[in-house]
């Protein structure tokens, strides 16, 4: 039998909260999105800064400070994912913000001003910044799901994820406002003026704003009922925490009896917990780490894209080349990923996660296969063609109304409430092996014909064709593994496979 307080969570009608809520999670998605995207712009200023044309050293730098970030996120995941359940979600919440915080900050103050020095030092705080991102996806997703109604639950936890479109979307706007403020007072006419060192720094240190914004308002936000009454085993606090809540009187949400204690919980990967949840954490893990090869190669791709629909002016200097590379990023936000995003918010309560996680892969596949059969007989010879650039925002906006919402969402519902934030922090580091794959193995696996940077490369034809493979893959292991979680309360999801 339900507890009253769950049972009231499951039913209550959207309000006020549940939008406050959205937003302190959402912020943290916000930040995270901001500091990965805005580092192709600021990764033009600092080759032009620091390489200028020594392709041979240069090749090395932009997989390697997005893999940095996204090994620092995984270990976030896992870390925080446990303390999660641990400890609390409310206890380490404002922990991964403050870490969040303070690296972007020390990203910015990246010390002294030689190569070597600035990238091992921004690849140090990129580390440590990934930390802080990745025990902030399995924490923002739990508690979301906890705070919300089984009816609008999955909208919910969508439009906190949605943010990271926003987020993305403020990174281009910053950069262009920033380098345009600092282009306006350029004396010279050097191409890399020694103030874009000041630049990217400002651009980065920026991204600490809206985490120090949210960081009050994560402080004084209650524990989740759910992990206070099932977790702690303290009814009476949980219901007096969402009495506050809910705006419901303590009579309708206390229990008329005290309930006998849970028997003693089986631990984390048991023979009981495989038995139990082990398809779930498969295709949960599974699932993300198809989408991840796929979605972190797909941004690393944009370099194919700005040679050719850029605009090069004869004479362009650091800012102008960081501006163009945010213009374009602002526009693929504005076009493709943040529409995708909301479509998820629409739909997702009514059609299901599981056929979104589907559709996304299977037209995802289908626009990968369009320009990797066609692109050595077509796409290379007509690079101006504006269908190339058509088709490339439909892979955006198919992963985010898609596996790159639903991955996201799905963990947070499968799982008892005493593994929810562990096992959302399992499959999200799995995923962030696969982004590392995507972001360094296809970085290099495309570029063979750039000017032979990789002789052994395999090109941009066969790689996304083995990207539409991946898509294919992932629609099957949703198929065949995925569970659906719609309309359920998240006690009906965890007890799917009881004794």
């Amino acid at each position: 039998m339900a507890l009253k307080v769950l049972s009231a969570l499951d039913t209550a009608k959207t309000q006020f909260y549940h939008f406050k809520a959205i937003m302190i999670a959402g912020m943290g998605l916000f930040t995270d999105a901001y500091d990965f995207f805005c580092i192709p712009p600021i990764m033009r200023l600092i080759e032009l800064l620091y390489y200028n044309k020594e392709s041979r050293s240069k090749k090395y730098v932009i997989p390697s400070l997005v893999a940095t970030a996204l090994v620092g996120a995984a270990i976030g995941q896992l870390v925080f994912g446990r303390l999660g359940d641990r400890i609390g979600r409310r206890r380490v919440y404002g922990l991964a913000l403050m870490i969040m915080l303070l690296s972007s900050i020390g990203c910015g103050f990246s010390i002294c001003t030689t190569r070597s020095c600035v990238l091992v030092s921004l690849g140090f705080f990129r580390f440590i910044l990934g930390i802080g991102i990745g025990g902030d996806y399995p924490l923002s997703a739990t508690i979301m799901s906890e705070f919300a109604n089984k009816r609008t639950r999955g909208a919910f936890i969508a439009a906190v994820f949605s943010m990271q479109g926003f987020g993305i979307l403020a990174s281009s706007i910053v950069t262009i406002v920033v380098c345009a403020i600092f282009n306006n007072h350029v004396s010279s006419k050097d191409p890399t003026p020694k103030e874009a060192d000041i630049a990217w720094r400002l651009i980065l240190m920026l991204g600490a704003i809206p985490a120090g914004l949210t960081f009050y308002w994560r402080m004084l936000m209650p524990e989740t009922a759910r992990y206070t009454a099932l977790v702690e085993q303290n009814i009476v606090q949980a219901a007096m925490d969402m009495e506050k809540v809910l705006e419901l009187p303590m009579s309708e949400i206390s229990e008329d009896m005290l309930l006998p204690p849970s028997p003693p919980p089986y631990p984390l990967l048991s023979k009981k917990f495989f038995r139990r949840h082990g398809r779930d954490l498969f295709s949960c893990s599974l699932s993300w780490f198809l989408l991840d090869i796929v979605f972190y190669s797909n941004n690393l791709f944009q370099s194919q894209i700005y040679k050719h629909h850029l605009a090069h002016k004869v004479e362009m200097n650091a800012y102008d080349h960081a501006i163009e590379v945010a213009k374009f990023q602002a526009i693929i936000a504005i076009c493709s990923t943040i529409p995708g995003y909301w479509f998820t918010v629409y739909f997702i309560d009514r059609i299901g996660r599981v056929k979104i996680q589907m559709m996304g892969f299977f037209f995802m596949a289908l626009v990968y296969f369009a320009i990797g059969i066609s692109y050595d007989i077509y796409w290379e010879h007509h690079p101006k063609n504006k269908g190339f650039l058509v088709l490339y925002g439909l892979t955006f906006f198919f992963a985010n109304f898609g596996p790159n919402t639903t991955t996201f969402i799905v963990p947070a519902e499968l799982f008892p409430a005493r593994f929810r934030s562990t096992c959302h922090g399992i499959s999200g580091a799995i995923g962030k092996v696969g982004a590392i794959i995507g972001s360094v193995g296809f970085f290099w696996a495309s570029n063979g014909g750039e000017e032979n940077r990789y002789p052994n490369a395999v090109g941009i034809t066969v790689s996304f064709i083995i990207l539409a493979v991946v898509c294919l893959l992932g629609m099957m292991v949703t198929f065949f593994f995925t569970r659906e979680t719609m309309g359920r309360s998240l006690e009906e999801n965890e007890n799917e496979y009881d004794d």
